[in-house]
This record gives C-alpha cells, sequence and structure tokens, in this order.
C-alpha cells in the first residue's frame, strides 16, 4: 500500500523547491489527491505541470499501486492569485 508520505517524497525528489500536500481522502491506500506549488511550474500550462507530477510517480501509476491521483498544480504566482487560504508545509 502506496501512503501520502511516499507521494509526497518522490514529488519532492523531482521537484526540490515545491510545497506539497497529499491526501488519501477514502484511506485506501489507492486514491490520491494533491497539491502542488513550485516555482519550476512558472509559465507552463497546467497539463504540462501535471505531466511533471505525474512522470515523479510513474512507477507508482503504471504498476497500479496508484489508482487515481487528483492534482491542482500552481507557480507560486498562480497560487497566490487563487482564493484559497491553505497553509502548506
Amino acid at each position: 500500500m502506496v501512503s501520502t508520505e511516499d507521494i509526497k517524497s518522490l514529488i519532492l525528489k523531482a521537484l526540490p523547491d515545491a510545497q506539497v500536500e497529499v491526501l488519501d481522502p477514502n484511506q485506501d491506500g489507492q486514491h490520491f489527491a494533491a497539491i502542488v506549488i513550485s516555482e519550476q511550474f512558472e509559465g507552463l500550462s497546467m497539463i504540462k505541470q501535471h505531466r511533471f507530477v505525474n512522470d515523479a510517480l510513474k512507477e507508482y501509476l503504471n504498476s497500479g499501486l496508484v489508482h487515481a491521483l487528483q492534482l491542482k498544480t500552481y507557480s507560486p504566482n498562480q497560487y497566490q492569485q487563487t482564493n484559497f487560504s491553505v497553509e502548506l508545509n
């Protein structure tokens, strides 16, 4: 079973500057939601941002260990323009 920390660790390995929050809303170790904020996303389309994260998790996604991943990705500027008040670690 995959943990939220496993996913967070892989994302941070690919995006060391990122702020990452990973949730397991169904508590089943297969369906996850993540918010990722990284300077490396600046100027990239949402699709390219998501590809960046999916590539970091490719092994888990391709093997079926992670069945679903809901992603919200932002550059710091994009995140500041949202109405979120979530404090990420």
